[in-house]
């Protein structure tokens, strides 16, 4: 590989909220990664912190037009230039949709179990939150149609936010599924949000389905949410893209986040994000590569070492979401255990809600030896749990 994913970079003491933990802990919950980000983005960081001067910056059209080309180069899908606009994020922008868009008390629906921040958002906003847990059977989900169906079609339901690639189950829902799900919102009025900033981490053989890249009709009642933050590591860079094809529904939206001020850039954000568009192909492949061998490495390790937990397989993200139902039906005591025991330290389902209380998620996105470090921990910890 031209990039050098195993390198070592250490985050402690750095202000990092996933190692901000005690020195024999591995960290291996939140998700962001243990790697350096696309070298043509730390320079082009370099050359604005080099001036020296730091005033109000606009959005030019050469960033969309960077994150329209990068949509039709990985995903073969070329949004319009005016469907675009910025946000500084993912969560903030579904913040301002609901507070501008849907009326206090209003339903969301979401599939659980699910990304824990939507719950927080939602609930914080005065909405409830409705949900159509997903099937799990045989180590696959799937929809509940009937259900899903029944709760769209209540009135007090307004938005449904769709998270594809699925966090953290790693699930693509394909064009057929997202086309069900949209004609179903349609015929009941409700607004689509899709969360799609994982997107772009696809294994090797897999691409995921831009909402925005269906049937017009469809694509009209929705607003796509996309971000380089999780693709190339660029979290606090604060810089997102609503891809919205409904002109109404799209000067909406816009004056939701100019409301809430979250439509201007940091200092950072624009020509870094540029690069990364622009530049971070090669990385990005070498980066789905890599990932996959963790993943790889990890389904075997559980499989030969560990029977008593199954890795699910995943089409994307770097995340791997562990069932431990054979073990216990309280992930968060389990994963507080682990931690106590072994100083791994995971993401347990409970937050995600649904099944979730039965599985553990666990970051990929990290140097290989963090990963053998961490299933060694695995299989000692629940060598331990065995033996209370």
């Amino acid at each position: 590989m031209k990039y050098d994913f195993n390198k070592i970079n250490n985050r402690r003491n750095t202000n990092s909220v996933k190692w901000d933990v005690l020195d024999h802990e591995l960290p291996m919950w939140v998700a962001d990664m243990d790697i350096q980000t696309v070298p043509e983005v730390i320079d082009a960081m370099h050359n604005d912190v080099d001036r020296g001067i730091f005033g109000y910056q606009y959005v030019p059209d050469r960033y969309y037009q960077a994150v329209a080309s990068w949509y039709k180069k990985e995903h073969n899908f070329e949004p319009k230039i005016d469907w675009l606009v910025f946000s500084t994020g993912v969560m903030p922008s579904i913040g301002s949709i609901l507070r501008h868009l849907t009326d206090v008390g209003d339903n969301v629906l979401l599939q659980e179990p699910n990304y824990n921040f939507f719950y927080k958002t939602i609930v914080n906003n005065g909405h409830n939150i409705v949900n159509s847990e997903l099937n799990y059977s045989y180590g696959k989900y799937n929809i509940d149609w009937k259900d899903s169906e029944n709760k769209l079609s209540d009135p007090q339901t307004t938005a449904m936010i769709i998270c594809n690639p699925h966090n953290p189950t790693g699930i693509i829902w394909d064009s057929e599924t997202l086309t069900r799900i949209g004609k179903l919102a349609l015929e009941n009025d409700v607004l689509i949000i899709s969360d799609e900033i994982h997107g772009d981490i696809t294994m090797p053989g897999y691409d995921y389905v831009p909402f925005a890249s269906l049937d017009p009709q469809i694509t009209n009642n929705s607003i796509s949410l996309v971000s380089p933050s999780k693709t190339f590591n660029l979290a606090v860079l604060h810089a997102s893209t609503m891809i919205i094809p409904n002109k109404d529904l799209r000067e909406k939206a816009s004056r939701a986040v100019a409301i809430d001020g979250s439509n201007e850039p940091g200092v950072l954000a624009i020509d870094a994000s540029i690069a990364a568009y622009t530049k971070g192909h090669e990385w990005l492949h070498e980066l789905r590569e890599y990932i996959q061998i963790n993943r790889t490495y990890l389904e075997d390790f559980v499989k030969k070492n560990i029977p008593e937990l199954n890795v699910l397989p995943a089409q994307a993200t770097y995340l791997a979401w562990i069932d431990c139902s054979k073990l216990t039906d309280d992930s968060a005591k389990f994963n507080q255990f682990l931690r106590d025991e072994t100083g791994l330290y995971l993401a347990e389902g409970t937050k995600y809600k649904g099944n979730g209380n039965k599985f553990l998620r666990l970051n990929l996105a990290t140097p290989k030896t963090n990963v053998e470090d961490g299933a060694h921990r695995l299989k000692k910890g629940v060598s331990k749990f065995l033996q209370r």
